[in-house]
């Protein structure tokens, strides 16, 4: 069909008017915009077991919780100032119209719900363990992407990979997604018996780096699949690895991981650079567990600082000089600082195994320096430095003041 100029120009004018009425979903370095506003993502797959979950989770930090397309969970989030996605699958070549009508009615029904945040379509799609062959193809996801935007271009499309695959296969699936993600889960105990998704050497993960300062790694892979518009997410462990089974499990064997590993994991997240963090795993976490109260610990902290986490980073000259432990130094102590109040948010992390002593020079831009999270200890400025001994995987924040 051709169409004369005055058609032309009424459909390229409807068009930009169209295209008017939707805000970015993202700034131009990833991180997600809410109604305009740079926010850090805190999220969770699952609710925490047990009575009055949605408000334990809201006062842990956690902004959104998957629910599905259910207008009761939906409205509950609504009502506590919570949002929700909601996975829709994808359009298979065999069930095309099926599936098309099935997301379509979907969309229609709960894309206008105030506590819609965005959609999913399917998860980790590349992913089939202990094989090559994808296990929804690139362009299935890239046509169920262009689908739903035809119904609602107004909400982002999260799209979350497996830890495995190469970078070029995984961006293949970009066009298929808006938030992009990685589930790495690396707190496992030696010997648990082998099971879906653990190679046979008892790891998720396949870096040659076996610690929980993978983390970072995975953080920069998803990163390089993302490209510096798209939001990148880090999917973390809030569960046991032997909780997955169905019976017979292994008392021995069950391993959460604790307080200390949770920080660790989620500032390594922050430090190289990830625009939110999901937690997968609270549904196989027993009510009452005391992992829910290191989680949310752990969270709650995010929570108090999550303005600085929304904002680019400052470009302190901070040096590094290490003291000796009788240990060598392997990874050392990375670091990002945020603006905050004041002042500025410097989060650094141990990624080594050993301990780690160093001084942190550089700061003659501020008076002081208040330690965070940490209590009955502090560290303060001194010569406009600090100067810190980490334990392996340890992490410290502190509110540096002008």
């Amino acid at each position: 069909m051709r169409l004369n100029r005055r058609e032309f120009v009424a459909a390229a004018t409807g068009a930009l008017a169209r295209a008017a009425v939707y805000a970015p979903l993202t700034d131009t370095d990833g991180m997600m915009l809410v109604n305009g506003k740079r926010t850090f993502a805190i999220g969770s797959y699952y609710l925490p077991n047990g009575p009055d979950g949605w408000e334990r989770a809201r006062d842990a930090g956690f902004q959104f919780i998957h629910t599905g397309p259910k207008k009761d969970a939906m409205d509950k989030a609504h009502s506590l100032g919570m949002r929700t996605w909601a996975s829709v699958g994808s359009i298979k070549p065999s069930t095309r119209a099926a599936d098309q009508e099935r997301i379509r009615k979907l969309v229609m029904e709960y894309k206008d719900h105030p506590a819609l945040l965005f959609w999913e379509t399917e998860d980790e799609p590349s992913y089939i363990w202990r094989k090559t062959e994808a296990r929804i193809p690139p362009e299935v996801i890239r046509e169920t992407y262009r689908f739903l935007k035809t119904l609602d271009p107004g909400h982002g499309v999260y799209l979350n990979h497996a830890p495995t695959n190469l970078v070029s296969t995984l961006k293949k699936y970009n066009p298929g997604g808006d938030f992009l993600a990685t589930d790495i889960y690396p707190v496992i105990p030696h010997g648990i018996r082998p099971s879906y998704a653990l190679h046979d050497d008892g790891r998720q993960g396949d870096f040659l780096n076996t610690y929980i300062s993978q983390v970072g790694q995975y953080a920069d892979k998803i990163r390089q699949v993302a490209g510096p518009r798209r939001a990148t997410f880090m999917v973390l462990q809030a569960f046991a690895w032997e909780n997955l089974r169905d019976k017979d499990r292994d008392p021995k064997m069950i391993l959460f991981p604790t307080r200390a590993q949770l920080r660790f994991m989620q500032y390594q997240t922050i430090v190289h650079g990830a625009n939110g963090i999901i937690y997968w795993g609270l549904s196989f976490t027993p009510a009452g567990h005391p992992f829910w109260d290191d989680l949310a610990a752990a969270t709650r902290e995010l929570k108090t600082v999550a303005e600085s986490l929304a904002a680019r980073p400052l470009p302190l000259a901070v040096q590094k000089a290490y003291h000796d432990t009788g240990h060598s130094l392997d990874r050392g102590i990375e670091w990002v600082a945020k603006p905050a109040p004041g002042g500025a948010l410097l989060i650094a992390v141990n990624a080594d195994c050993n301990p780690v002593d160093v001084t942190l020079s550089g700061l003659a831009n501020y008076r002081s320096a208040e330690l965070l999270f940490t209590a009955g200890r502090g560290t303060g400025l001194h010569q406009n430095a600090l100067r810190e001994r980490f334990e392996p995987f340890g992490a410290r924040v502190w509110h540096l003041k002008h």
